[in-house]
């Protein structure tokens, strides 16, 4: 199974580096390669309840690396971190095959969760450098974050999400092209979605403030 997953992960860093020239390059010379490699063994070690050992392993592999993934994540074989510096991948993270991570990408929680509190990480998906997802949630199959994006919330299939915090800005639908309408409304319904509950939270936050200088106010009387 190993040495299956690392043929995977060889494929995939010549399928999406241009700059790849042979499997034996990636292998001597690729960071996310050597990172997921030694995940793998932590994996195992943490698996047979030999944490310690696991955890050992992974700070060894960010020391060479500068890629922190904790030893409980599961991550498929098949998965590229290109570059690879600053890329930190949570416990009950789920990385699956295809998927692509550049550089200070943050797969993490809120710190609010209890359990399954970072983020599964669907097929073919695209995290580019700086993305930070956090929380529970699902990532859909062939998504797209952006640069410097940080998600809070579920993001459904083929979408492409950007900016601070996260929005949707179109949602691609590779199977059948007549349907980009249907995408572009989809877009549009979620946003309005999020820009409710952000105008929700500031009036709850409005009135807990207010609450709080009327009740400094009494105080103040008395």
């Amino acid at each position: 199974m190993w040495f299956k997953n690392l043929r995977e992960d060889v494929k995939a860093a010549k399928r999406n580096d241009p700059a790849a020239r042979n499997a034996f390059e990636i292998l001597l010379t690729y960071s996310g390669v050597h990172a997921l490699s030694w995940h793998r063994v932590a994996y195992f070690f943490h698996k047979i309840k030999l944490k310690l050992i696991a955890r050992m392993i992974s700070q060894m592999a960010r020391f060479f690396t500068g890629i922190e993934i904790h030893p409980a994540a599961k991550i498929e074989g098949g998965v590229f971190i290109d570059h690879g510096s600053g890329v930190v991948i949570g416990e009950t993270a789920e990385v699956h095959k295809g998927t692509v991570i550049y550089q200070g990408v943050t797969l993490g929680g809120t710190g609010k969760e209890r359990g399954k509190r970072h983020p599964t990480i669907m097929e073919d998906v695209i995290l580019s450098a700086g993305a930070k997802v956090l929380g529970g949630f699902t990532v859909g199959k062939g998504a797209k974050i952006g640069a410097g994006a940080v998600v809070l919330k579920e993001v459904p299939p083929y979408a492409t999400v950007v900016g601070i915090p996260g929005r949707i800005v179109r949602i691609r639908t590779p199977e059948n092209e007549d349907k980009i309408h249907e995408g572009i409304i989809a877009v549009e319904a979620l946003n309005a979605e999020i820009h409710a509950e952000e105008l929700a939270q500031r009036e709850e936050e409005a009135k807990r403030k207010a609450q709080i200088a009327e009740e400094q106010r009494s105080d103040k009387k008395e």
